[in-house]
């Protein structure tokens, strides 16, 4: 019996080092911002747009990316041996890897892979987001390559001062292709990290894309907008934003008064 639990506990404190030196602390990136909440019951209060975002549109902008800007990769910040991150910086890393050209600890999202393909799906009043994906990581010399597809969904956050719609991915699993489900929580937050240190947080809306600016010829002068609250909701397979506006003018400046005559 003795035996046994030494045994259970250096499997236990094996586990335990091995997700720290791969994947470093658990970290959750902070949101600016507040998180949107569903629109009122009572309904919009005046001055209130509402626009529709289907899943077609979604979509259609990620395969854009991966047809004309590439598989997105994102690459795990990790210490080496020498005490630099990924990124040559001190002080910037958050896990052990050992230098090696050959492999990369990263994750590259695929179009599709695994019996998954990569999109937005919009349905239980949920933003979900199945990703296909391959990866590696280096551990204390040792390079791994794994395959497989995550589970995720988008929290969408509003940062009025800045006028931006930002959203949050969060892994919620990992399914890897014949790996061990032993190691899937470890990959799970190596992928999440991956998302927070890259990704998070995503921009989704902002500047012009949500205030208005509209000169007003007839006045000689122009009405503003700026988005004020943002609630949202997903119904019949579309992300509908109900974007309050706050609504200003703003005069034209007079003509300057001509110079007094000289004599």
């Amino acid at each position: 019996m003795k035996y046994i639990l030494v045994l259970l506990v250096g499997v236990a404190l094996g586990g335990v080092l091995v997700f720290y030196f791969l994947v470093g602390a658990p970290r959750t990136q902070p949101m600016a911002g507040a998180p949107v909440r569903a629109p009122e019951a009572g309904g919009n209060p005046p001055g209130t747009a509402v626009l529709m975002l289907d899943e077609k549109f979604f979509n259609t902008l990620l395969g854009t990316v991966f047809n004309e800007l590439g598989a997105p990769t994102f690459k795990l910040a990790a210490r080496d041996v020498d005490g630099r991150g990924a990124d040559g910086n001190e002080g910037s890393a958050t896990g052990v890897r050992f230098v090696d050209a050959q492999c990369i600890s990263e994750v590259v999202v695929l179009p599709e892979g695994s019996g998954v393909n990569t999109g937005v799906r919009l349905a239980d009043g949920k933003i979900t987001l199945p990703l296909a994906f391959n990866g590696s990581y280096n551990l204390l010399g040792n390079c791994t390559n794994f395959r497989g597809w995550a589970q995720a969904n988008v929290e969408l956050w509003f940062v009025a001062p800045e006028q931006k719609l930002n959203g949050r991915i969060n892994v919620e699993g990992v399914n890897l292709d014949g790996v061990s489900p032993i190691f899937a929580g470890v990959v799970t937050q190596f992928v999440q990290n991956s998302i927070n240190q890259r990704v998070n947080p995503l921009v989704i809306m902002q500047g012009a894309q949500l205030a208005l600016d509209v000169p007003v010829q007839a006045t000689g002068g122009t009405l503003k907008a700026q988005a004020q609250d943002i609630r949202s909701e997903v119904k019949d397979g579309a992300l509908r934003l109900h974007v309050t506006y706050d609504f200003s003018g703003e005069r034209a400046a007079p003509p300057p008064s001509p110079p007094p005559p000289t004599s």
